[in-house]
This record gives structure tokens, C-alpha cells and sequence, in this order.
């Protein structure tokens, strides 16, 4: 069993907005090189793994980096 807090490790107090910023941000995550589309290159890969050490790392790697990119 386990407990899910959604909670930022350090607090986050945001003054103004910054649209450009926010624009950099959004397409390091969700754009073409972005963190998501890594994840779900590595995801996808894994499928055609022969080893099932490798298979597992990249199901590591792909999960880890998909828990970041939410």
C-alpha cells in the first residue's frame, strides 16, 4: 500500500507571467525533442528488445522520464 501526496518539493510562488517562458517550457516537455517524445521512444523500443535485462532498463527509463514529462 501506498500513499499519493501531490506535493511540489520546494514551494513555488509565482509573481508574473511570462508568456515566452511559458512557451519554452511547454515545448521542452510536449515538443518533437521533448521529454515526452524520449519517453515514449524508449517505450516503444522496448518491444523489439531481444535481452530481457535491456527490455526492463528501457521500460525504466521510458516510465521515469514519462512520470517527469506529466
Amino acid at each position: 500500500m501506498f500513499i499519493y501526496e501531490k506535493k511540489l518539493q520546494y514551494p513555488v510562488k509565482i509573481a508574473n507571467c511570462n508568456p515566452k517562458l511559458a512557451s519554452f517550457i511547454i515545448s521542452q516537455y510536449g515538443g518533437p525533442d521533448g521529454e515526452l517524445g524520449a519517453s515514449l521512444r524508449y517505450l516503444s523500443q522496448r518491444y523489439s528488445m531481444p535481452y530481457p535485462e535491456l527490455k526492463g532498463l528501457l521500460t525504466d527509463i521510458g516510465t521515469s522520464g514519462s512520470f517527469w514529462a506529466v
